[in-house]
């Protein structure tokens, strides 16, 4: 298959037409972080059983766990991307720069780098282009093995950098986001370290603050991440399809709350802007929740909420099924 990620060649771009997806790689530096991120919580969350089995858990750790977990998740689900790639709704300046801050205390990356290559997936969903579609390898057994690990998290080792000049202007154009951005490893450093400090106070121990480190810190990062990931994932592979969208999309109500609602993801897709995924009789959205909340308070504004003629526009139910094969394909 031929690419199209235009960003491989070393000429100069053409005067018109669109900037190039990706801009460069990442560097030796770049490449270690994400190395790092990803792989010390992993291992975390690997030894998490027999660390249980042997230390305990206590209930400390539990509610740290549980508050730096809502922290960082609603940072990335309402701020990093109902907010910020999606324009769902407007925030304040003191909300918009706090949603920016939690969603990097997630470690998924800087907040500009995160929106560019998420409206890059939506620009080319499941086809050539998309970075992190489990359908670009085939549809045999192996293929989609190879595809589920590549859109789970085997992708994030690749080297490409989404353009973000092309995807994320506005952002970028942001002095607020670009300073927030930057300092990434600062909100990393609290996220991961903040927990065992807690901890330590807390039950005024070493070990309260080990536990803490262990259990709300890199663990909850690493589960994080699985859960986040999982909608890349087992969202774009198995489901229920109720929307039309234009890419195989789908509803996995297992990861609801722990997503806070962004498995709804069939919905998400077909309507990108919708500021609530989970539209049906008992599909719970906590982001939702989260952003009512928001506009209850005067800090959101315009947010895009859904109505019966959109839902009812892009519902599959009423379509021939030759049609709504052709929206999946």
């Amino acid at each position: 298959m031929t690419s199209t990620v235009e960003s491989k060649s070393t000429s100069s771009p053409p005067a018109k037409g669109p900037k190039p997806l990706v801009e460069g790689q990442r560097g030796n530096a770049e490449q270690f972080g994400v190395y790092v991120f990803v792989l010390v919580p992993f291992l975390a969350l690997f030894a998490a059983i027999p660390v249980a089995w042997g230390w305990g858990l206590g209930w400390v750790d539990v509610a740290l766990f549980a508050a730096f977990y809502c922290i960082a998740g609603l940072g990335i689900t309402v701020g990093y991307h109902r907010y910020f790639t999606h324009g769902s709704f407007k925030a304040n300046r003191a909300l918009k720069i706090a949603l920016a801050i939690m969603g990097s205390m997630a470690l998924q990356g800087p907040v500009i780098v995160w929106v560019a290559d998420h409206r890059r997936h939506h620009a080319f969903s499941d086809r050539e282009g998309d970075p992190h579609s489990p359908w670009l390898f085939g549809s045999g057994p192996i293929a989609l093995a190879k595809g589920f690990w590549h859109a789970h998290m085997g992708w994030l080792f690749e080297r490409d950098k989404t353009n973000a000049s092309r995807f994320a202007p506005d952002l970028l154009a942001d002095d607020d986001l670009v300073k927030v951005d930057r300092l990434f490893w600062l909100w990393t450093t609290i996220s991961v370290l903040a927990p065992g400090v807690l901890g330590g106070l807390i039950t005024m121990s070493w070990s309260g603050a080990l536990t803490a480190f262990f259990w709300a810190g890199l663990v909850r990062v690493a589960f994080l991440h699985h859960v986040t990931w999982s909608v890349n994932s087992i969202c774009h592979m198995i489901g229920d399809r109720p929307f039309t969208a234009r890419d195989k999309s789908a509803n996995f109500w297992p990861l609801a709350i722990l997503s806070f609602g962004e498995s709804w993801h069939n919905l998400h897709h077909a309507d990108p802007t919708c500021a609530r995924h989970g539209v049906k009789r008992g599909q719970i959205d906590i982001s939702a929740r989260i952003i009512w909340a928001f506009e209850k308070f005067g800090w959101a504004t315009n947010v895009r909420w859904p109505n019966a003629q959109r839902l009812t526009r892009i519902s599959a139910k009423d379509k021939p099924k030759g049609e709504k094969e052709k929206q999946a394909a």
